[in-house]
């Protein structure tokens, strides 16, 4: 009889759910001070865009390369883990320190944007090494710190309103120090560790030939192009609804609203658990869609009492599929391409993120606010359209 694994020590998952939050806290760090960082450095106006855009194409970048190198199979995915989340602290730091202009700010932004994709995705990696049942369950947590991960940087300016940015920024690269740390000292390789599929460009057209992949890739192009243009024009979008709100408020709300995706993650993944993956991603896409069209009403009124929990809703079902399109995408790319599939999935989301955010920055300065978000329902709608072969 072959051995019997014992259950993972129960320090693993909490550690590594932990350990995520923290180095993910870098994806918006510069969104969170934006304000002062635009005063600071006399950026542009159209700087809140370009910032995002260029972790965006980082972590892009980043994917590619190290899928390309199939480095979380050379070298110990902990340990990567821990030298992206180190180096990415760094490179978020020497903002503070080395920054001059514009151009300085963005290529930073992007180096920590590829060094994000050794923290995210070999999260999910490490994860699976340990964990061969309740995966789905898993990765709810997981991307729910990752959720969190990206709001924090905006409490943590919302609890130092008063205090430079430059400290903010400090306390977000303290906060992936620790994280990598962490992980690389509590989380041992788990006893699933396992290579991954050979990453092969050629085979992309093959994976994109089997229909069920593609439904939930199509699914999750539409999910991303609402997802990171609501987070990071979720400021704006209070300081403009509200006027009344005080920056440290609109930091602090800001936070709430991007963080209540992680309820719509952990609460999706009990939930995927007696629906299947495919019917919560479904109905928490369709309801996300609803609110960019609701969006044309709420934002039009003067009523924070009806309007924050709006927004809150929102973020709670606007980022609650993430964790199951995940699993969709695993589970129906052909078993002999997973590793090209899910690498070629991700690399198309986050571009469609760069295009969405672009076009919403630049809509912003043609049309009203409730006008340019009730635009953002295109994505959900065709990403039903598509995920409903699944359903």
């Amino acid at each position: 009889m072959g051995e019997v694994l014992k259950a993972p020590p129960t320090r693993i998952l909490p550690t590594i759910v932990l350990s995520q939050f923290a180095g993910t806290s870098l994806w918006f760090a510069g969104n969170a001070v934006l304000p002062e960082l635009k005063a600071s450095l006399q950026l542009q106006d159209g700087a809140l865009a370009l910032l995002t855009s260029a972790v965006q194409l980082g972590f892009i970048a980043g994917t590619l390369v190290f899928a390309f190198l199939s480095l979380a199979d050379r070298v110990s995915p902990r340990l990567l883990f821990m030298l992206c989340a180190l180096l990415g602290a760094v490179a978020n730091a020497l903002v503070v320190f080395a920054a001059k202009d514009l151009y300085a700010v963005l290529l930073l932004r992007a180096l920590t944007g590829f060094l994000l994709a050794g923290i995210y995705p070999v999260g999910m990696k490490i994860a699976a090494s340990w964990y061969s049942t309740g995966l789905g369950k898993a990765i709810g947590y997981l991307v729910g710190a990752l959720v969190l991960g990206t709001a924090f940087p905006h409490l943590i300016r919302a609890l130092g309103a008063d205090l430079p940015w430059q400290q903010a920024m400090l306390a977000v690269s303290a906060m992936a120090v620790t994280g990598g740390l962490l992980l690389y000292l509590f989380v041992p390789d788990g006893p699933y560790l396992k290579k991954g599929a050979t990453f092969k460009l050629s085979n992309m057209l093959q994976a994109f030939r089997d229909r069920a992949f593609r439904a939930a890739a199509f699914g999750y192009f539409g999910h991303m192009w609402e997802l990171y243009t609501l987070w990071a024009f979720t400021p704006l979008i209070l300081a403009l609804a509200i006027p009344q709100l005080s920056p440290g408020e609109v930091s602090a709300y800001s936070f709430a609203v991007i963080a209540a995706g992680a309820v719509g993650c952990i609460g999706g993944g009990y939930l995927s658990q007696v629906w299947g993956s495919a019917r919560v991603a479904f109905v928490q896409l369709l309801l996300s869609g609803l609110c960019c069209l609701l969006s044309l009403v709420m934002l039009q009124l003067d009523t924070p009492q009806l309007l924050i929990p709006f927004l809150l809703f929102w973020g709670i079902v606007v980022a609650g599929d993430s964790p199951q399109f995940s699993a969709l995408t695993a589970q129906t790319a052909p078993a002999q391409l997973v590793g090209t599939a899910l690498t070629i999935v991700v690399a198309i989301g986050f571009a469609i993120t760069v295009i969405s955010i672009q076009l919403t920055g630049f809509l912003f300065t043609q049309l009203q606010l409730h006008h340019t978000l009730a635009l953002l329902a295109v994505g959900p709608a065709l990403g039903l359209l598509a995920l409903r072969r699944l359903v």
